[in-house]
Formats: C-alpha cells, sequence, structure tokens
C-alpha cells in the first residue's frame, strides 16, 4: 500500500515505544475501542435491518462518498479486501438492484458504478441514523481521545 492514505504503522510497533505505558494509556485505548465496536455493533445491525450486509453498506457509503466515477479497484480499496473480493461484492450489489455499472467516462477500459435508486433510499435512512448514534457516541469518544492525546502532550 504505498503511500495509501489507509497505511498503518506496523501493528507490534517499535518495542522501545511500548516501554513506560501506565495504566491509564491501556485504560484509553481500551475505551476508545469499546466506542468504536459500539459504533460497529450499531452499524451492522441498523444494516441488517433494512437487509443490508454490513459490507455492502460500506461499499455505498464509500461510493456515495467519491468524488467521480468509483470503480471496483476503488471499493477494494476503501474496504480494505482483494480486488478480487471487491470484484464478488460489487456483481452481488448489482444482482441485488444496489448497483448499476457502466463504462467510466474518464476511461473506457474501466467500469463505474453508480448507486441505484433503491441503494439510495436506503443510504440516506441508514446514514441518518448512524449520524444520530454517533451523536450519542460522542462525548465518550471525546473523552477517550481526550485520554489519548493528554498522554501525547505531557
Amino acid at each position: 500500500m504505498d503511500g495509501d492514505a489507509g497505511e498503518s504503522r506496523d501493528a507490534a510497533g517499535d518495542e522501545a515505544a511500548g516501554e513506560g505505558l501506565a495504566r491509564e494509556e491501556y485504560a484509553a485505548i481500551a475505551a476508545f475501542r469499546l466506542e468504536l465496536r459500539r459504533f460497529l455493533a450499531f452499524s451492522e445491525a441498523a444494516a441488517a435491518k433494512v437487509g443490508l450486509p454490513a459490507q455492502q453498506h460500506q461499499a455505498l457509503l464509500a461510493i456515495a462518498g467519491h468524488d467521480g466515477p468509483p470503480t471496483v479497484g476503488f471499493v477494494a480499496a476503501q474496504l480494505l479486501v482483494a480486488p478480487q473480493t471487491a470484484a464478488e461484492l460489487v456483481s452481488r450489489m448489482v444482482e441485488a438492484g444496489l448497483l448499476t455499472k457502466a463504462a467510466s467516462p474518464q476511461d473506457r477500459r474501466r467500469v463505474a458504478l453508480t448507486p441505484t435508486p433503491k441503494a439510495e433510499a436506503l443510504l440516506a435512512r441508514l446514514t441518518a441514523a448512524h449520524l444520530e448514534e454517533l451523536r450519542t457516541l460522542e462525548p465518550a469518544l471525546t473523552k477517550a481521545l481526550g485520554r489519548m492525546r493528554r498522554r501525547g502532550d505531557g
């Protein structure tokens, strides 16, 4: 993922970087991860309630938020999956009436993806619910992030 915005540090990191961590740092990260899991559990349940697998919901979000015609490669990068996995997902979404495929206006060799009105309606409903849930979780997320930031400032 050379230079990708989604690229992250080695999970293990530098061994010396973990030295001297206090219980508070572990607690701060645990609290933050708990809030993330709460949001993800909410998200999966909300998507399932309207008949969407979580991965299809995530793909629709990425496609709807993309500036320009999204492609299967874009979906793969956004979902952190192999291109073949993204191609299979997109095929299932086309079969479900959630996406259409057409030659990209910028590059006729590529296939551009467009959400259908059905997908747009589902996504609008889900996004409104997700924004409300994020507003509910915001105080706990902000507190957890603040606890981690204080450690970095000191």
